[in-house]
């Protein structure tokens, strides 16, 4: 299963949205993401978790853009049209997740059909603020929030040694926590941001694709869960940290003289923030470990392929 992504989009050669003038100071951002059974979540998944997680990855898209969350709406594609008790716990996942992070949900509109969900959030950032993934410069450190890695281990079906760490191993993949508060704190300092769906040599690939540069990663500095740790040789876990996406968090870039002020905004935050490598004039990306030798990653997800 994958997270959703506007990989696509970009595939199609859709640019990524762009803030539109409100008149009142502020810029509106409109995203929008479609999660198909079989794709983005496997047949049986708990109706609740797709409605939190259809919302909440639209939210990961305004967190990367530094913008407050306001509204969203969903269209549901199911079998059995517009009622039963799939659509009832799915509108309550959908609604969990609304009132997590304050957003405003409409009626979902529903047609008969394959199961798939769209949805599509509002939000808005003060004029000039939005972070985007142009921007990055050589000699900018490279960072992302909490941990990389833990749903793609729930994918990979391992069970963890500890069964207590089952349920949250499962929540990381199932109801991911966008980092919308982080996306506000890094408006002014952040170069270049985006958020993690497709695994972070991917995502990050596109920061440098759209800012002209290169980086060198420091593998052994992935910051790493404890169950992911402690589960998997640490080669098997930097793969997965660096290539199997769904977990949601930001990467960003940073200038160096900024760096101190961003690690002191996200460090009271959920999930907080590591440093793991810098922007480099050089085009391409290195992932070295702690002694200068290569790491081969896999490739993160592409759609269409």
């Amino acid at each position: 299963m994958r997270g959703a992504t506007d990989t696509g989009a970009e595939a199609l050669g859709a640019a990524f949205p762009e803030p539109l003038d409100c008149g009142d100071g502020r810029q509106l951002v409109v995203v929008i993401d479609t999660l198909v059974e079989g794709v983005h979540f496997a047949a049986g998944t708990a109706p609740a978790d797709v409605g939190f997680k259809a919302l909440a990855v639209n939210l990961s898209d305004l967190a990367a853009m530094g913008a407050d969350p306001r509204s969203a709406r969903a269209s549901v594609c199911h079998p059995g049209g517009g009622e039963g008790p799939w659509l009832d716990a799915f509108g309550e996942g959908l609604g969990a997740a609304a009132a997590r992070f304050g957003v405003d949900v409409g009626p979902v509109v529903t047609t008969r059909g394959p199961l798939c969900v769209t949805v599509e959030a509002l939000g808005s950032i003060p004029e000039g603020r939005a972070l985007t993934r142009a921007g990055a410069a050589p000699g900018d450190s490279i960072a992302v929030t909490g941990t990389l890695g833990d749903a793609g281990l729930a994918l990979a079906g391992v069970a963890p040694a500890a069964p207590d760490d089952g349920p949250w191993l499962q929540a990381r993949l199932a109801r991911p926590e966008p980092r919308v508060e982080a996306g506000i704190a890094l408006r002014g300092l952040a170069s270049a941001a985006i958020d993690v769906s497709d695994g972070l040599a991917a995502d990050l690939g596109h920061i440098l694709g759209a800012s002209g540069v290169g980086a060198r990663l420091d593998v052994e500095k992935l910051p790493l869960s404890r169950v992911l740790a402690g589960n998997l040789p640490p080669e098997r876990a930097w793969e997965l940290a660096l290539a199997s996406g769904d977990d949601y968090e930001l990467c960003f870039t940073v200038p160096p003289h900024r760096l101190a002020e961003a690690a002191q905004r996200l460090r009271a935050l959920p999930g907080g923030v590591t440093v793991i490598g810098i922007v480099t004039a050089a085009l391409g990306l290195q992932c070295l470990r702690g002694d200068g030798r290569a790491f081969q990653p896999a490739p993160g997800y592409r759609h269409f392929s």
